[in-house]
């Protein structure tokens, strides 16, 4: 089940900050191996690559570290300092550079950090990209590279880039609506987004009421942000806010509470806005793409409307790869990655707020009546730490649980035993029309996947 790569996981390189693989000598040789490739994979007389990061702490130091071995292999940069993930895929694509690159651990405390690339673009660099990432950076291959004189590479930073990502942002909500008259709680997570998000809503019209716009480099989604979205639902009740919205770190995911306080996660806004893009005609093939994380609800709920669901393997990369492979302009995750593919390359937390406030305001109806298009079947998720990621073929009591699990389940639920891409942790999920069964059917998978490889 392990992809067997030592860097890379689902998205791009994650870890603790100043630890392999995210130290600064290991990130140079990132920088010296991303430049290399961008020179061979492009013809350019001089190429260019984005670096951008979220608030972290760490950010400084990995953003010299990085901006040092792309300049070493004769590649200019362009930094633009703390911007959301797709506000990065965007300048890299605007600006014509040849990739570009984000700083973020995305929901993970501030004492990790990872990196995410982007290509020429805007969409993340393939598999086979990332793969000989990897190779030149535990190689030496590219160790005799190195220019001289006036071929090494030089840093500029694009101090316009926030206000040409919000511009973009505006570009995006129908120019006939406004948001007038509606009150948002926005929760930006102490992360990338803390400056761009309020702007968005603000000049759109809307009262926002802001929370998680104070980084100090330490504060970066605690106890905020998608994560924890109880604390925009406290304050969408205290303001009686129309809802709320929460990002994560680094921008990429939203979480939405309605005008009471309930949470409606990305299966329910995939819900309702697939209908909207349906009636409009401008769902592509009729059909959305998720991974095979979204809830059974979801399948139920696009079927009673003629629209098909297709999915994939975790990872909003993996999502956008299906959606361009087959002709599809919608899809995401339950956890808040949204892709609209006609107006950006990657998952967008500010970009879907403005796509579902859109459906609000067009249709004159408060968020929980739209969230009732879809009902989620019970789901409970649970993890193991283990040892060593082995088949689960190759645990014996563990295959049995799960195929007892699904005969019991039939075709009222679903099973989904997997690793983590970024620990070493197997998650368990199980869904179905009665908690305490899947509750049950759960911790029996889990105690014999404990037995085998428990660490």
């Amino acid at each position: 089940m392990s992809n067997g790569r030592r860097l890379f996981g689902t998205d791009g390189i994650r870890g603790q900050a100043n630890i392999e693989p995210m130290t600064s000598e290991t990130i140079v040789r990132v920088g010296r191996a991303m430049a290399h490739i961008c020179k061979e994979r492009r013809a350019s007389t001089r190429h260019r690559i984005v670096i951008g990061k979220d608030t972290r702490l760490s950010g400084y130091m990995l953003e010299t570290a990085l901006a040092s071995g792309i300049c070493s292999m004769g590649v200019d940069i362009l930094l633009v300092g703390p911007l959301p993930t797709p506000g990065i895929a965007f300048i890299t694509s605007s600006m014509r550079a040849d990739a570009g690159v984000v700083l973020s651990a995305s929901h993970n405390p501030f004492q990790d950090n990872g990196i995410k690339f982007f290509d020429h673009d805007g969409f993340k660099f393939p598999d086979d990209v990332e793969e000989q990432i990897e190779e030149h950076v535990f190689g030496d291959l590219i160790e005799s590279i190195r220019p001289t004189a006036t071929e090494i590479g030089k840093a500029r930073r694009i101090t316009d880039a926030q206000g040409r990502y919000v511009v973009h942002l505006k570009t995006k909500f129908p120019p006939h609506l406004s948001l007038e008259g509606m009150r948002i709680v926005l929760d930006c997570a102490h992360g990338a987004a803390y400056q761009t998000a309020p702007l968005v809503f603000e000049e759109l019209g809307a009262e926002v009421i802001k929370t998680g716009v104070s980084p100090d480099g330490l504060n970066i989604n605690r106890d905020c942000g998608s994560l924890y979205p109880d604390r925009v639902s406290k304050l969408v009740r205290e303001h009686s806010a129309h809802l709320g919205l929460a990002l994560d770190g680094d921008a990429d995911r939203l979480i939405v509470v309605d005008e009471r306080g309930e949470e409606v996660d990305g299966d329910q806004i995939m819900a309702i806005c697939a209908r909207k893009l349906k009636d409009a005609g401008a769902l592509a093939n009729n059909t959305v793409v998720a991974t095979v994380m979204s809830n059974m609800g979801l399948d139920i709920s696009l079927k009673e409307e003629g629209i098909s669901l297709e999915r994939t393997q975790v990872g909003d990369r993996y999502v956008v790869e299906r959606m361009r492979a087959g002709g599809f302009n919608f899809g995401g995750a339950q956890s808040g990655h949204l892709v609209f593919l006609d107006h950006g390359t990657t998952g967008d937390g500010t970009l879907a707020a403005l796509q579902l406030l859109a459906v609000m305001v067009s249709e004159g109806k408060p968020l929980s009546e739209l969230a009732g298009v879809m009902t989620r079947y019970p789901q409970v998720l649970k993890g193991l730490m283990v040892r060593e990621k082995l088949p689960v073929e190759d645990i014996p009591a563990l295959a049995l649980a799960i195929k007892s699990a699904e005969e019991e389940l039939g075709d009222n639920g679903r099973v989904l035993v997997r690793y983590s891409g970024t620990e070493n942790k197997l998650r368990v999920m199980v869904e179905g029309d009665s908690l305490e069964k899947i509750n049950s059917l759960a911790d029996d998978m889990i105690s014999a996947a404990d037995e085998a490889i428990g660490a």
